[in-house]
């Protein structure tokens, strides 16, 4: 089905835009290197006769017409954009797999009842804006204009600016977000950014389930001092009470369990010098779990945890939140159908819930989604050690390729309707 060499010469290709000194990649939103990937897979898109277009959310689109295009649409993708010194497959994958999985219908004569599209969703990553999934966000209605004037990256520039410097057409977002009249399924296939396929010696996993964040900025206000001249009874030291809301976020996530992780990612000292107590932390959290009650218990928690930090230290902590989503169930239809082609595929899998959000998680209240893991050697992501076997990569791909063309030609209104849950 899959054609590797092809397969392999596009992987390599994209590889190159944004590629650093040390094999890494930092290919940001929008960035010089983003734009270089999205104009080489719309020339492929071209190439393998889609009618390619891009939304007014800046995400790239290709349409392979079904005999009856009235019907909704099968649509499959992931993203191009990058962490900074990430790694080059989270993201590309899943791009390129979709596109594969274009060329492998027609290389084998199959033409389907449903359109077939493909989709590379822009800034998935939230490097840029401190927002991830912009793109799916938008095109599902999750994501306002207000919004995007108020999301801005380092240098200021605010999202809204971005996306119009970049030719969209952000007038016309309202009436291209999409609707259930509009998709028949989502499936989107990607590295699993962890080690349980492998160390459970797995082909693939079927995600039932997504985590969701809840994100914030914290910035503690002390007082910068001489470090030699300000007794220690007397330092309003910002650091160590930031020190103290980062273990704070550690300790409260193994306490509360289950599925939860925090995160706390960046920390910048404003002014940090050697022989000045700090007076001034910027730092984020990220806090994520599957079960929402757990995540909001944490989310209280925390708060708790930040207003005794202040006082104890007395200290100003400001708290700002930057998104607070909820925890996401794929359809179990969807499941059903992934399990059984990984079965006539004789692949060996799991059925598992996912901890890093996923473009597909914006399309479980509008269509019927699924995720599709494969193994991350050492469980290694968002680094530039990340890595993936060819073999499992084809693996992913028979089985996206397989479960699209069931899906494509499926001419019920719901999944399968004969297929129980």
């Amino acid at each position: 089905m899959a054609n590797l060499y092809r397969f392999k010469q596009d992987f390599c290709a994209i590889s190159q835009f944004g590629i650093l000194a040390n094999g890494g990649v930092s290919r940001i939103a929008f960035s010089k290197a983003d734009h270089e990937a999205r104009n080489y897979l719309i020339d492929k898109m071209r190439q393998a006769n889609l009618q390619v277009s891009i939304d007014p959310a800046g995400n790239i689109r290709g349409l392979r017409n079904g005999s009856n295009p009235s019907l909704p649409a099968v649509m499959i993708g992931s993203h191009l954009d990058s962490v900074p010194q990430g790694g080059h497959y989270d993201g590309v994958v899943g791009v390129l797999a979709a596109l594969e999985v274009i060329r492998a219908l027609d290389d084998s004569g199959i033409k389907t009842l449903r359109s077939v599209e493909i989709v590379n969703f822009a800034a998935e990553e939230s490097s840029r804006f401190g927002m991830a999934t912009i793109g799916s966000k938008a095109i599902t209605g999750k994501l306002s204009i207000d919004k995007m004037k108020e999301l801005r990256d380092s240098d200021g520039a605010s999202l809204f600016q971005v996306l119009s410097n970049s030719g969209c057409q952000l007038e016309n977002l309202e009436s291209a977000i999409l609707t259930r009249s509009d998709l028949h399924a989502y499936l989107e296939l990607h590295i699993e950014q962890g080690p349980i396929l492998e160390n459970k010696q797995l082909d693939v996993g079927i995600v039932t389930a997504i985590a969701a964040p809840s994100r914030f900025y914290v910035n503690i206000i002390g007082r910068n001092d001489h470090s030699g001249n300000t007794p220690m009874s007397m330092r309003y030291d910002a650091l160590t009470g930031a020190a103290e809301v980062v273990l704070a976020v550690e300790t409260l996530a193994k306490a509360i369990g289950g599925n939860l992780v925090g995160t706390v990612g960046e920390l910048a000292v404003k002014y940090g010098a050697m022989n000045v107590v700090p007076g001034e932390v910027k730092l984020s959290i990220d806090l994520r779990d599957t079960d929402l009650d757990n995540k909001n218990c944490a989310v209280a928690q925390l708060k708790q945890q930040l207003h005794q930090v202040a006082s104890t230290r007395k200290l100003k902590i400001e708290l700002t939140p930057i998104c607070d989503e909820a925890p996401i169930a794929l359809n179990e239809k969807i499941a059903h159908l992934l399990c059984d082609q990984a079965e006539k595929l004789k692949l060996k899998y799991k059925k598992m819930s996912s901890g890093a959000g996923h473009d597909a998680m914006h399309f479980a209240d509008i269509t019927s989604a699924g995720l599709i893991f494969i193994p991350s050697i050492n469980g290694v992501s968002h680094n530039i050690a990340e890595k993936t076997t060819l073999e499992d990569i084809n693996n992913g791909i028979n089985l996206l390729f397989n479960s699209v063309e069931k899906l494509a030609n499926d001419p019920s209104d719901g999944i399968f309707d004969e297929i129980p849950i």
